[in-house]
């Protein structure tokens, strides 16, 4: 089923939200390396080689971690060989698996230690520090398969192995720059989709509502910065998507505007203009990233950042979303959901246990 609002309609239940700007990002040392030589950047180097590339046209791949402390770009040669990736079906590997049945067992943290993080973002939204915050935790996992067995089993629209160290298979499209558009998919609101009347219930939802619209006044504020004549083509469309364990019905919204004739020439700056994603943030941004860390108490690195590839013409990047690190022989599932006024801490706590799965089917 597909939604349509206009303008006008969004913002009769959406909060205005300013473009919030942000400082350069401070160089860290990266907990996880490459062989081989610097491949870190920081956030000055890393927009400045996207652009060179792009005005070349030279395709690239790249990855952005969420603190935008450690930004990694390379032209499609130099892709190191600890990394793998596929976005929207292009590859840098052809390996062909044949696909298993997964066992994934999930050990959560407590309701009573998640409901500590969520009075935090609570307390401050009640206060008007935000919105809508995104909340995450990390949940210790145990899998019968290998990251990279992982890898070449999942289905997903950008998938990212960097070898024992995380995978990620994401279906959220942070942003697409095609024939000289710009366009954005932002995903909020996941129901499990064998629940009878699913799709109406989720739809008809005044906080998934809520939530979703503000997501989206927040993306197209987002892409008002670097783009012209936006607009929201679609509002709270759904898609299914497919796991090892149910099916879930996810809701998205389809937001597109023009991008300058010289677009090429300073992919990287739109690229850093529009992080971190919305989705995983919340709004307004700035005030929202100081709630993630006080609740979430460590940094989430590669996880909710993004990947991308440029084939010198078109870019394509992901959110990276349902997402696997690797610590020795220990695996751990992040995951998480949007906050609102309206949220109930016992559904925000299930709905993080939830998105635990692979897309194995």
């Amino acid at each position: 089923m597909e939604g349509l609002f206009t303008d006008s309609q969004i913002h009769e239940h959406s909060l205005i939200i300013k473009p919030q700007r942000r400082g350069g990002a401070k160089k860290t040392l990266a907990t996880w390396r490459l062989s081989g030589e610097k491949h870190y950047m920081n956030l000055t180097e890393f927009e400045s080689k996207l652009n060179q590339l792009g005005l070349k046209r030279v395709p690239f791949f790249f990855l952005i971690d969420f603190e935008m402390e450690n930004p990694m770009a390379w032209e499609m040669r130099e892709v190191p060989k600890e990394i793998l990736f596929s976005v929207s079906g292009f590859t840098n590997t052809k390996a062909e698996v044949k696909k298993q049945k997964v066992q994934l067992k999930k050990y959560p943290i407590s309701y009573h230690e998640y409901k500590s993080k969520f009075d935090i973002v609570e307390n401050r939204i009640s206060f008007g520090d935000s919105y809508l915050t995104n909340l995450t935790i990390k949940t210790k996992i145990e899998i019968d398969h290998s990251l990279e067995e992982l890898f070449f089993q999942t289905s997903a629209k950008y998938k990212v192995l960097w070898k024992n160290k995380f995978l990620v298979f994401s279906p959220e499209t942070f942003i697409r720059m095609e024939s000289g558009k710009i366009f954005s998919f932002p995903m909020k609101g996941t129901i499990d989709a064998s629940i009878p009347d699913a799709e109406k219930l989720i739809l008809k939802d005044q906080k998934e509502l809520s939530e979703h619209i503000t997501i989206v006044d927040l993306i197209r504020n987002d892409l008002s910065r670097v783009a012209s004549d936006v607009s929201v083509k679609r509002f709270r469309y759904i898609e299914k998507i497919r796991t090892n364990q149910k099916d879930l019905l996810q809701v998205s919204s389809e937001i597109r505007g023009k991008l300058p004739d010289d677009f090429h020439s300073i992919i990287g700056s739109i690229v850093i203009s529009m992080l971190p994603a919305g989705s995983v943030s919340g709004a307004p941004k700035n005030k929202t990233l100081q709630i993630i860390r006080e609740a979430e108490k460590e940094k989430r690195s590669y996880y909710t950042g993004v990947v991308g590839y440029y084939d010198g013409n078109n870019l394509d990047s992901g959110v990276m979303i349902r997402f696997i690190e690797q610590d020795k022989d220990q695996f751990y599932y992040r995951s998480g959901g949007g906050i609102t006024s309206q949220s109930k801490a016992e559904s925000e706590y299930q709905e993080t246990i939830d998105k635990i799965y692979v897309p194995v089917y």
